[in-house]
């Protein structure tokens, strides 16, 4: 079985001559079917570019990424938005529902995108919704909902399309400590029985130690932790 994704010695840099900014010099990174992987660090270590490239959303300066055994680092841009849609979820800090739709809507978003026919987005949208609690909220509005409640339709439409690879970015970094341990328990449970694999960036400690395994970027290289 091919690993999810693989990062082989990948530099980032911004900017050019005595301005460049070197934010990753040589990360390398593996991780595999069913494996949930934290990603800690301060702020400015390097944490978002890294997911980002890892996600598609950022084009390395060098080195190279597999994704299910695909070297994909020199696909054009529609290319990896089609391999974005079609093996990765994704969750940030912020819900980025979209506003003028209700929570089953915006989870079928994603589906409706790729070519899935309406009545099957729908029905997969619903079951989704219902395994993160909110079925009774499916036509409210995200400006009707709790912090909480919008992260866990984020999260529903991060699975959407039955994804490889979760990738989240502090997922639960806006809310209170309490509904952030009730999301998160939610996010690794349904992680844990789906068998995708997750690359996780965290700031909490005591979220990191309930992943597979810890890395950090120090000096712009990948460190495991622990």
């Amino acid at each position: 079985m091919n690993n999810v994704l693989e990062l082989k010695k990948i530099e980032r840099t911004y900017g050019k001559g005595a301005t460049a900014l070197r934010v990753l010099r040589g990360a390398d990174l593996v991780i595999r079917p069913g494996e949930i992987v934290a990603l800690v660090g301060p702020s400015g270590s390097g944490k978002s570019t890294l997911l980002h490239i890892a996600g598609l959303l950022d084009t390395p300066t060098g080195g190279r990424i597999v994704v299910l055994g695909q070297d994909v680092s020199r696909l054009k841009d529609s290319g990896r938005t089609k391999l974005r849609q079609k093996a990765m979820g994704f969750v940030y800090q912020s819900h980025l529902l979209l506003s003028d739709f209700n929570a089953l809507e915006n989870v079928m978003m994603p589906q409706l995108i790729a070519g899935v026919a309406r009545p099957t987005a729908e029905k997969r949208a619903m079951a989704l919704l219902e395994r993160v609690g909110l079925a009774a909220r499916a036509k409210h509005r995200p400006g009707e909902l709790s912090g909480g409640e919008q992260q866990r339709v984020a999260i529903a439409r991060a699975l959407a399309n039955e994804p490889a690879l979760l990738l989240a970015d502090e997922p639960t970094g806006n809310l209170d400590p309490a509904t952030a341990e009730k999301v998160f328990a939610m996010l690794i449970q349904l992680v844990r029985e789906t068998g995708l694999a997750a690359f996780i960036a965290t700031h909490n400690p005591e979220l990191a130690a309930q992943m597979d395994r810890q890395v950090s970027v120090r000096d712009g290289r990948l460190v495991v932790e622990g």
